[in-house]
Order: structure tokens, then C-alpha cells, then sequence
């Protein structure tokens, strides 16, 4: 068993926030068993948390930015693709900024204050979503084709194809998840000169620096322009280097820049909400088909644990009450004995299974050529369902009438027609008192749930 991790002691970097310019401190500290990834702003009133979660994203133009409670954080992917790459479960990230600090673009001074804070197990297990079947995504728009495989550990695949005589097409690879620190986390993030010259213009990247990205030069540049930004980014000299990256920056890697898009990944999957087994395949992939994509995974996730949690029934096994005892037990007799056999009997749970045919009196009226079971006799056999439970808390159970008293919470989910297998799960809320039964009950076909509900039902003594 692979357990979950959070750090051991609380751990702070500082540096400016790429869009405000201002400096930010960012703490990360301990949290608690399947706890997640989560921001709080301390520099807000009432200190209000933001759950790293794809559903919480509302921008992602100039880097992943979340929303929750009021509050927003900006450039979230770098610190998250950290967490990740370290195989951290659980943490608090404290941010007295609206932005995470920029640092050099990249996530190695993460990796560094995670590993500096150290890492500790915790008592209980990691639970990975291990991909079964082929996801796909694309953004023809932008040319962008995401595909998820399965796969017995987390890899992913990068293709980048930016028209530009500089950096071409490239790829990157990350086997597994252990090689993020070293291979992908130094990679930082990169953009072409006239993006640059745009962003400064509009006063989009406050904190922006020629410290903290690489810069792309694709086009001629005059010396002029060069020495116009040596000025405005407080430098000596600005020149181009070989193969028209800025002289600010010494490249880690040959594909860098595919390397950091690998990174981006990694950030923006964070947001699904746990470790998955699967390999990625990305080409020309950015944020916001990152977020579309880990969407689609999230929803995945979301219908495989909607199957998990249905019940297994042995629907074929010798019954614990058959239609006879049934019919022995309860006052319905045709057309309103509405259960065919009791499969299972507890002091506190009870299911029944009514076998829908073509044959139901109703259905030549509900509805002629649409034959749908009508709601009402759906509850209706549930609540004899959970007449029997009620019923098995007195040795007679042949000298009581039962009653329906009561329902709330009722939701019809599916139709329910002919050749359908109608299955009632009831627990009791609370134990029997006087006869009185407080039931919660689902009604499955197969692997969906079809109708649930709360409902009461009484036993009375005949007279």
C-alpha cells in the first residue's frame, strides 16, 4: 500500500507576482489525510480558502487562475506541478498575494522548498485513478490534440510546433513521475520578443522580468529595440545569442521550452483532484485545453465512482422471502402487490427486486406505445420493500397491518419500462421505535441509480 504525504515542517518562498509586480510570500504547510491541495489568502479578510480544483478555474489567458469563496489566486501550475512532481498529497498553501510568486519561471525553487521542508508519510492510502479506456480532446481552433492511454504509472508525451524558425517542433517525455525534479522541473516558462513587447505595453506583466522567462527572438531586431529594453528591464546590455534566445538566460535543456509545456501539464492535471495512472499524449497543448482536458478526467472519475458505489446484488440466489412468504406478510394482494422477492434481510437493511414485464396492468394507460412504470408505484415498492424490514422486527409479522406514512427527498433519475430489473436498497436513518420505520432507500437498474428517496412506514396490530 502506497500511503498519502504531506511535508513535515512549514516552508516559505518569496518573490514578485508576474502580473501585479508586488512582492508575495507563499507558505506551504502541513495538512491532514486527504486534505488535498488547497490556497488560502491570508492577506483577506476571514482568510478565505480556494480548493485547487478544475471547477474553480476562471482564467487561464496568461497562466491558471482560480476563483472560490470570494477570492482568486493567479499563476497556480508551477507550485502545483511541484507538489506533484514531489508526490505530495496534502497541503496548505498560504498566499498573502492574489498571485503565486513567478520566482525564475519555473518549478525548481518549489522542489527545493519542498524538499528543504521535508516529506512525510501518513496514515492512510493513495488512491489513483487509473485510466481503463482511451480520452480524447482537441481544440481544432488551435491545432491542440490531447489523448489520454492507459497506463501503469503517470507518463507524458509533449509536441510543441510554434511556426518559428528558433525553436521548430519539439518534443519532450517524462517516463515517470520521479524524473519531474531533475528533467522537467528546471524548464521555465518562455515567450517570443513581440509577445513580450505587447504585454509590457499594456502593463500586463508587472513583475515580468528577463530573469524569470525565456525570451524567443524570431524576427530581425535593431540594436535600438535591444537597447530599449536593456533600459526598460534594468540591464547592461541586451544581445541575441545563438539560435535567438536573449542573452538573459543560459538554456537547461535543448527543448526547454517543450520541457516547460510538459510542466504546464502536470500543474493544470493537479486540479483533477488526485493521482492518475495514464499517459498523456499533448500536441501544441496550453492551458485552457489543459483545463478542458483534466474537465473531461475529473467527469471520468466522477462516473467511475457513481458505478463503485452500487451495491452488488446475487439476484439469482435463493430468496430470503419469496413471493408467498411475501404475500403471507403483506396485506397487498393484485394489482398493487408491487414485489416479487426479498434477496436480503438484516436488523437494519432490506432488498427487494420487482421484475418489470410488459405484462403490468399499468402500462396500458402509462403510456400506450411509451410504456414507462409510473413514479408513484415506483415509491409504492419501495415502501413495501420497506414494509418486510419493518415487519421482521416482530415475531408475528402475519398479525400487523404496515402503513405508508410519510416520504421526502424523492428523485426519479431514469424511466423505468419492460424487461427492466427493479432493485430497492433500504437502511434504516434510525433504529425502530413503536413500529415506526425511517427508512433511506435507492431503486437501481443495473449500475444507475433510478430513484431514491426517505420515507416512513408503521406497523399497527389487527384487531
Amino acid at each position: 500500500m502506497i500511503k498519502q504525504t504531506t511535508i513535515k515542517n512549514p516552508v516559505t518562498v518569496s518573490g514578485v507576482g508576474l502580473h501585479t509586480g508586488a512582492l508575495v510570500n507563499l507558505t506551504f504547510k502541513p495538512a491532514p489525510a486527504n486534505h488535498g491541495f488547497k490556497f488560502k489568502r491570508i492577506d483577506l479578510d476571514g482568510q478565505p480558502v480556494i480548493d485547487a480544483d478544475v471547477d474553480n478555474v476562471v482564467d487561464t489567458s496568461r497562466g491558471t487562475t482560480l476563483s472560490q469563496n470570494g477570492a482568486k489566486i493567479s499563476t497556480t501550475e508551477h507550485a502545483l506541478a511541484a507538489l506533484v512532481g514531489t508526490e505530495i498529497d496534502n497541503i496548505m498553501i498560504e498566499v498573502d498575494g492574489p498571485e503565486v510568486p513567478i520566482m525564475d519561471g519555473s518549478s525548481r525553487p518549489y522542489i527545493d522548498a519542498i524538499l528543504k521542508a521535508g516529506i512525510e508519510e501518513q496514515n492512510a492510502e493513495r488512491i489513483y485513478f487509473e485510466l481503463k479506456d482511451n480520452l480524447t480532446f482537441e481544440e481544432p481552433s488551435r491545432k491542440v490534440e490531447m489523448l489520454a492511454v492507459p497506463s501503469a504509472d503517470y507518463r507524458i508525451t509533449v509536441m510543441v510546433d510554434y511556426n518559428s524558425p528558433v525553436l521548430g517542433t519539439q518534443h519532450a517525455q517524462m517516463h515517470l513521475i520521479s524524473e519531474f525534479k531533475e528533467e522537467i522541473a528546471p524548464c521555465r516558462t518562455f515567450c517570443f520578443l513581440h509577445e513580450l513587447e505587447m504585454l509590457v505595453k499594456h502593463n500586463l506583466i508587472k513583475g515580468g522580468d528577463l530573469d524569470n522567462a525565456i525570451v524567443v527572438v524570431d524576427r530581425p531586431v535593431s540594436q535600438q529595440k535591444l537597447d530599449e529594453l536593456a533600459t526598460l528591464f534594468n540591464k547592461p546590455h541586451v544581445e541575441i545569442k545563438e539560435k535567438g534566445i536573449l542573452n538573459n538566460v543560459q538554456l537547461h535543456f535543448q527543448n526547454e521550452p517543450a520541457r516547460h509545456k510538459l510542466l504546464d501539464i502536470v500543474g493544470d492535471l493537479a486540479l483533477i483532484g488526485m493521482p492518475i495512472k495514464a499517459h498523456i499524449l499533448a500536441a501544441r497543448p496550453g492551458h485552457a485545453a489543459n483545463v478542458e482536458f483534466a474537465k473531461k478526467i475529473k467527469q471520468l472519475i466522477k462516473n467511475e465512482k457513481s458505478k463503485t458505489t452500487v451495491p452488488v446484488f446475487d439476484l439469482y440466489g435463493t430468496p430470503v422471502c419469496d413471493i408467498n412468504k411475501i404475500a403471507k406478510n403483506l396485506p397487498h394482494r393484485y394489482p398493487f402487490l408491487l414485489i416479487d422477492k426479498i434477496i436480503e434481510l438484516t436488523d437494519n437493511r432490506v432488498v427487494g427486486v420487482k421484475n418489470v414485464t410488459m405484462n403490468e396492468w399499468f402500462f396500458q394507460g402509462h403510456f400506450p406505445d411509451n410504456p414507462v412504470m409510473p413514479g408513484v408505484l415506483m415509491i409504492e415498492a419501495m415502501a413495501q420493500t420497506g414494509g418486510i424490514l419493518v415487519l421482521h422486527s416482530v415475531p408475528d409479522p402475519e398479525n400487523y397491518w404496515t402503513y405508508f406514512l410519510r416520504i421526502d427527498q424523492a428523485r426519479f433519475k431514469q424511466k423505468v419500462g419492460p424487461g427492466d430489473t427493479l432493485v430497492f436498497d433500504l437502511e434504516l436513518i434510525s433504529p425502530i421505535r413503536r413500529g415506526i420505520c425511517h427508512m433511506a432507500g435507492k431503486a437501481y437498474v443495473g449500475d444507475k441509480i433510478v430513484m431514491e428517496a426517505e420515507m416512513m412506514a408503521q406497523i399497527v396490530k389487527k384487531s
